[in-house]
This record gives C-alpha cells, structure tokens and sequence, in this order.
C-alpha cells in the first residue's frame, strides 16, 4: 500500500552522513540500532524452548527457527525501507509513532490508528510467547538444580510450570512499570547477545570436548558459523551505550551469586559426577 508513494528524495542520502557522534548516523549509527533492537530476535530463540513440547523437534525446530526468521528479516527490511521513503527520516526522531508519519503521507491516513492498534496486539503476542519461553527455559534449569524447585513445579491438570509463569509475569509487570522502556530495550539486547555468543562458544568447546554426543540439531561449516556468530554480536555490543554494560555486569554478578550460593551446591549434575566419584573409589 506504500511502496507506490515512496518519495526517492528521501533516500538521499540513503545512509546519513555521521555527525561526528559515536553512533550518531553513519555506520556505527547502524550497529548501534542493530544492537539496540536485537531483543525482537528473542521471538526466534523462544521457538527453542518450546523442544521438550514438540513432537519431532529434531525436524520442526529448525524449520521454525530458521523459517520464521527468514520470513520477518524480509518483512523487517521491506517495512524499514517503505517508511523511510515515505517519509524522511528527520520526522522520525521525536515522534512515539512513526508508522503514523509514515501512513498520513499516503492516501491512507484514516488507518493510521488501526496501525497503531495491530502493533500494540503485536506487542502483546510477543510478550505472551517471551513469558512462555522464559519459563520453560527455568523449568529446564530448574530441573537440573540450579534454580529452587518452584520454577519446575508441573499444574496437575494442564502440565504446564504454573508457578514459574505467575512469578515472572509479576516480576517483568514490576520491571517494566518502574525501568524506562529505553532501559529496558538496551538491558535485554545486550543480555541477548552476550547468549548467543555464550551458545556460539559453547557448540565449539563442545565439538571438542564431546565429539561423539547425540546431536539432533547440527550446525554445519563448524567452527565457520559459531565464530561469524561470535564476531557479529561482539561487534554490535560493542557499539552498545556503556551504561548498558555496566547494567551487564551487575546482572551478571546477580546470576554468579545465585549459582554460587544455590546452583552449585544443588545441581543435579554435580550430585550425580560425586556419586559416581564414590562409587569408583570403593571399586
């Protein structure tokens, strides 16, 4: 519906000039986006939490990672180029709403509010699909021993961590009624990136160490990708605010000190390595 009113004027240029500020346009003003709305790929990675529900994972998993992120990356460039030609980008930057800019240059202002309605039921489908992945992803945990047994605790009925889902939802309505939204982007971003890169180390130390293990899901031309992947985040957290970072590293500690003081000496794992430890000192 827009692509017909694109003004080419507005692309010129097509990557602003930097103003000489870090991050300010230019290149590292493109990584800095990059990294600043990286949290929407979460939507993809929540796909991989939903494995212990999935009838044939070893198969659905991959279509529906890769497939939908295929999808939405054309979608997203598509949407990126079609609003920054209809209007320009100046327009943008203080407004809550650019989609509305973008939609009143066309003959089909009157939607503007539907737009605005069908993002915010986006938002709402996104968070709900979050919230269900993040409590699997504690059920998982906590099942290892690494969190208290409340976050795997199964409804009788519908088999779902009922406890984990009221926990949380509680916790993020808190969290974001109190952090600034721009806060909260930055924190969930950076806190993304540093697990992929954390996954992408992890399938390269585990090629090495476990080369025989079972591995339903294979990422091809290793060590090629976990490295590119490795390279790519570090490269647009680097260019992410340092306030960001320093909110990093204090959520960091908070995860050493939970695993310090209550993972470690409850894991699953842990308890399991000592037995069979005693088992082969009496052998």
């Amino acid at each position: 519906m827009g692509w017909q009113y694109i003004d080419p004027a507005n692309y010129k240029p097509y990557i602003p000039t930097n103003t000489g500020e870090f991050g300010h346009f230019g290149w590292s003003g493109i990584l800095r986006a990059a990294a600043l709305v990286f949290f929407v790929f979460i939507g993809f990675d929540a796909v991989a939490a939903s494995a212990q529900e999935t009838k044939n994972p070893k198969r659905d998993l991959p279509i529906g990672i890769i497939g939908s992120l295929l999808v939405c990356t054309i979608l997203f460039g598509l949407f990126g180029h079609v609003m920054t030609g209809l209007a320009n980008y100046t327009e943008f930057s203080d407004s809550g709403a650019p989609v509305a800019i973008a939609i009143e240059k066309t003959p089909f202002a009157w939607l503007s509010q539907a737009i605005i309605l069908a993002i915010l039921i986006g938002y709402t489908s996104v968070i709900l699909i979050d919230l269900m992945a993040q409590s699997r992803m504690f059920y998982a945990i906590s099942k290892d021993g690494l969190l208290p047994k409340v976050f795997s605790d199964l409804h009788p009925k519908f088999k779902t961590p009922y406890k984990s889902n009221v926990l949380l939802c509680i916790f993020i309505a808190l969290f974001a009624a109190f952090v600034p939204i721009r806060v909260v982007g930055e924190m969930t971003s950076i806190g993304t990136l540093l697990a992929f890169v954390i996954v992408c180390a992890g399938i390269l130390i585990l090629r090495k160490t476990d080369p025989n293990a079972e591995r339903p899901f294979k990422v091809p031309l290793v060590p090629l990708i976990p490295i590119l992947g490795i390279l790519v985040c570090l490269a647009m957290m680097i260019f992410m605010p340092w306030e960001t970072w320093l909110r990093l590293f204090v959520w960091l500690a908070i995860g050493f000190a939970i695993y310090y003081f209550y993972g470690k000496k409850n894991s699953v794992l842990r308890k399991r390595l000592e037995k069979e430890k005693i088992n082969d000192q009496k052998h």
